[in-house]
């Protein structure tokens, strides 16, 4: 009797050890080159203001094992702190917060290296080579906007990915400075997106196995247990080829002709399984093996381009994939086989054959790799390891690159510019779902410290200034940062070039004006829970950034916790 391929017991794993039973779930998610990634990292949280937000983002980063973090915070934790902050307890009055912290934040995993800083902001940043330790800088407002643009420039040069995030009441937002070519290969595409058979330009083994199992299939010889176990496949192919008998070699491109396509499918034999799943399949197998503009946009990329001795292997391979493309008119073939039913046999067999053409693709590819290497005169010992090129191969379809921007650091008396994002943003501003409101609050939240604060305070000391936060600035607090925020909106809509005088601008003020409002309410304040989420937030997109793998932010993201909403912007 026939059996379906998943009737094959599975292999016998090794036992695991007690770190990859600690860290079952994580693995799954970035495997063991992310977690290795994750536990060489050190991460710098500069932490003002409340300093719950900062603390939140850590705890998530502490639980998967990040190795070790450092806290630079001078305050000294007061009753306030102790109502706000899971992370202190009676114990820490009077002490510094950085290394209250840090010590409980460590209990939460023995494996984790947690370090305080209590010098003053600004003689820390002072001194030589001060970010170089560090994989990642998390930074939190308010901070003063000239230490804000240092850090900025030292993030930069340095190419570290650095957060800027606010978390003031209902609202909070972060923003990520990554480098100026932030590449991903393990993008980790939902795995519907990934399938690749090549079934219009099949090769040779491929062509044979197909035409092997369908011989005789409809004039008789197979048996109804045989027939009702042809894979999916080679059903497809076979029609592929009857298709193109009957409309001159064409193959079905339109969504008209691949409909058709699928009713002569059908008719093959409307009551069987592997029917169904071939009808199934034709409108995502039947798409020949382009590279999206994106990947594209990747293989033509200037350091694709212009490889020399110092290019990282990423932008090698990259070049290595598009000799490939150009010779072959496609991608490497990645290899995986959907489920489908089948006799485990034929499965295996059709698994191996994919997997030998992917295996000679990568190849080829390889060749190509180390031909670029040498032709570079790359050291040898910087030889590009097999298994990169491996897995680039498998992702090519879906790489991805992000142009890192800097974050704005707003400077008093000095209009805010969006440069070519104001048109798109401008456009947006008018949306009924549009954020591009509460990001406009947070800058001029940003703008009135900038301008309110005590000239110690200036020079990077405690004592920032932030809206509401006196006792009675509500109602003037409101004014001036509304103000602001308005003077900033219409610039922003200036720059694109539209009227101010537009009428559906005057909605949007006045819901710029509700996030103000709602911003000098909260006085500066953190509530634990729109920290709790927003530290959540940030280090799932930490997470990204450090191991390079899934898709980071691009560039801002917000959260509205009044309409429980979020978005995210490419300012």
């Amino acid at each position: 009797m026939a059996a379906d391929h998943h009737a094959v017991p599975p292999p016998l794993q090794d036992i695991p050890t007690a770190k990859e039973k600690k860290y079952d779930r994580q693995l799954r998610l970035w495997g063991a080159s992310g977690q290795i990634a994750l536990e060489e990292t050190h991460i710098l949280l500069i932490n003002n203001g409340p300093g719950v937000t900062g603390v939140e983002t850590l705890k998530n980063l502490v639980l998967p094992g990040v190795g070790q973090f450092t806290i630079l915070d001078s305050t000294v934790v007061s009753e306030a702190d102790l109502g706000v902050n899971f992370f202190l307890e009676d114990a820490s009055l009077g002490k510094f917060r950085a290394a209250e912290t840090a010590k409980l934040l460590m209990e939460l995993n023995p494996g984790v290296q947690g370090h305080a800083v209590t010098e003053p902001l600004e003689t820390f940043i002072a001194q030589d080579k001060v970010f170089t330790p560090y994989n990642l800088i998390l930074v939190t407002a308010p901070i003063d906007r000239n230490i804000l643009a240092q850090i900025q420039t030292h993030a930069q040069a340095l190419q570290i990915p650095t957060f800027y995030v606010h978390c003031v009441g209902y609202y909070s937002a972060f923003s990520v400075l990554l480098p100026p070519a932030f590449p991903i290969v393990d993008t980790h595409p939902d795995q519907t997106a990934t399938t690749d058979l090549r079934l219009l330009m099949p090769w040779p083994a491929l062509k044979e196995f197909a035409k092997a199992k369908t011989a005789g299939l409809f004039e008789g010889k197979l048996s109804a247990q045989d027939k009702a176990h042809v894979p999916w496949v080679c059903l497809l192919l076979h029609y592929l080829e009857q298709w193109k008998e009957e409309h001159e070699g064409k193959l079905p491109e339109s969504y008209a002709e691949k409909t058709e396509f699928r009713k002569l499918v059908r008719s093959g034999d409307p009551h069987e399984e592997n029917f169904h799943e071939a009808c199934a399949a034709v409108l995502k197998s039947l798409n020949p093996p382009t590279p999206n503009s994106s990947v594209r946009d990747i293989l033509n990329a200037p350091e694709t381009q212009n490889l020399d001795a110092t290019s990282q292997p990423f932008w090698v391979i990259a070049m290595a994939i598009q000799q490939f493309y150009i010779k072959h008119n496609q991608l490497p073939l990645p290899g995986a086989v959907p489920d489908m039913k089948a006799q485990s046999a034929d499965y295996i067999k059709l698994q191996n054959i994919y997997k030998t053409k992917a295996r000679e693709d990568c190849a080829e590819v390889l060749e190509n790799v180390r031909r670029l290497e040498k032709g570079t005169g790359r050291s040898p010992k910087l030889a590009i390891d097999e298994k990169e090129v491996e897995n680039f191969c498998k992702g090519a379809a879906h790489i991805h690159l992000v142009r890192g921007r800097p974050f704005q650091v707003v400077q008093a008396g000095q209009l805010v510019s969006f440069g070519d994002r104001a048109k798109a943003m401008a456009m947006e501003l008018t949306m009924p779902d549009s954020l591009i409101g509460l990001y406009i609050a947070f800058l001029a939240w940003d703008e009135y410290v900038a301008t309110h604060s005590s000239p110690a305070s200036e020079a990077g000391g405690e004592g920032l200034k932030v809206p509401g936060s006196g006792a009675d600035d509500f109602e003037g607090d409101t004014e001036k940062v509304t103000g602001i925020a308005h003077k900033i909106m219409d610039s922003l809509i200036k720059e694109a070039g539209t009227s101010i005088e537009d009428p559906e601008y005057s909605e949007v003020k006045d819901k710029v004006g509700s996030f103000c409002m709602e911003m000098v309410r909260a006085g500066g304040g953190e509530l634990h829970n729109v920290a709790s989420l927003t530290g959540g937030l940030v280090a799932q997109e930490v997470i990204k950034a450090l191991t390079k793998q899934y898709v980071p932010v691009d560039n801002t993201c917000l959260f509205d916790g009044v309409a429980s909403k979020t978005a995210v912007l490419r300012i």
